[in-house]
């Protein structure tokens, strides 16, 4: 079975056999990696185009630079994309710069956590959390 990965660097649709997800698959168009274990910084539009084509679920942190609890989470969530990629991608979408997100989800305070698999909110978090907790988070929605 083949997954779809949009890829960081240059947004081509990239598919990696499942088994070679753990590899450390590079982008087919522009050889990066397809996972770093590191968060993605986002948009709204790559927002929508990992959320419509990866077919590991996706992990997106709602959060703002003046938001202290964002900040204080931050690391815990950069921890927790060490601990779940390549099986989760995780990303991060600042607030200010998303007013559709924030309408279309219902969001009202950051940070919140959006969980999506096969272009479908599966969960929705608000709060800061540490790593282990973000990991349960993840876990609990049986992805």
């Amino acid at each position: 079975m083949n997954i779809t990965l949009v890829c960081p660097t240059c947004g081509v649709l990239n598919r990696v056999p499942e088994v070679k997800i753990a590899a450390s698959p590079r982008c087919g168009a522009c050889k990066s990696a397809l996972f770093t274990g590191e968060v993605l910084s986002v948009d709204e539009a790559a927002l929508a185009r990992h959320i419509a084509h990866d077919t590991v679920p996706v992990l997106v942190d709602i959060w703002a630079d003046w938001c202290g609890p964002c900040r204080a989470m931050a690391p815990q969530f950069a921890a927790a994309a060490r601990r779940l990629e390549p099986r989760v991608r995780l990303l991060k979408l600042d607030a200010d710069a998303a007013p559709d997100t924030m309408a279309r989800y219902g969001i009202s305070s950051i940070p919140t956590l959006l969980l999506f698999k096969n272009a479908r909110l599966l969960a929705q978090q608000q709060g800061a959390m540490s790593a282990a907790q973000i990991v349960q988070f993840v876990s609990q929605c049986r992805i």
